[in-house]
């Protein structure tokens, strides 16, 4: 009788099985692979806060001189948190030394209305320091004016054309009422340079008693891009 050994026939047909699953799972991972992908960079594109946006009107060719000057949307820009930090020095204001904190710019009536404020709460060598501004801007204008009350002891008036130019930026020069603190009258001016829509620079000078404006430090303030205005 003959007896013929099928051991070598099964091993073949095992192997030809693996290769066969081996192909399957490799095509299958190929496919998913690019799908999760997309999904993966979808989520992260949609959790990226958008940035804002110069105000510069694209007009598909190269500024003129005879160009309009764009008009300063205070919405688009000012709405929202900064941050800053102040190297401030000794003067009639306070103690020399850091100031560090954020202000948050709201608006106050319905959409469209001229009026804002804004609270700036920090922290600087004499203490706490809560500085709140009432605000109006009148686009048609481009006049801006606020009432500042600071809790260092001391409230006045600001007023500033608003400017800009065709690279857009803008810049708003506030003018202070005269006050009166620790026996000295104060006026202060505020120049606030709107060189990118995450970041400003307000250089502050000051006069006391009716005397030259001398500098008082600037600072840097940056926008908190999430919308966040805690």
């Amino acid at each position: 009788m003959l007896v013929v050994d099928h051991t070598q026939e099964r091993q073949a047909r095992k192997v030809r099985k693996g290769n066969l699953f081996l192909a399957v799972f490799a095509a299958f991972a190929f496919f998913v692979q690019p799908v999760r992908g997309v999904r993966v960079q979808a989520v992260s594109q949609h959790d990226k806060p958008q940035l804002p946006k110069s105000q510069v009107p694209d007009l598909g060719r190269p500024t003129r001189v005879t160009d309009d000057q764009p008009v300063f949307s205070f919405d688009e820009y000012f709405l929202g948190r900064w941050t800053f930090e102040w190297e401030a020095p000794e003067g009639v204001l306070g103690p020399a030394g850091t100031i560090k904190g954020s202000i948050v710019y709201k608006r106050v009536d319905d959409a469209g209305g001229p009026f804002y404020e804004a609270v700036t709460t920090a922290t600087g060598p004499g203490g706490p320091i809560t500085i709140k501004e009432s605000i109006a801007y009148r686009k048609e204008g481009k006049t801006a004016a606020r009432w500042i009350t600071d809790s260092r002891g001391y409230s006045y008036q600001q007023i500033a054309p608003v400017g800009g130019d065709l690279g857009g930026y803008f810049n708003l020069y506030y003018e202070g009422s005269p006050f009166t603190l620790k026996g000295k009258t104060i006026r202060i001016k505020n120049a606030l340079r709107l060189t990118s829509p995450l970041r400003y620079r307000n250089a502050v000078t000051v006069s006391i008693d009716g005397g030259p404006f001398v500098n008082y430090g600037s600072a840097w303030f940056e926008k908190n891009v999430s919308g966040s205005t805690r």
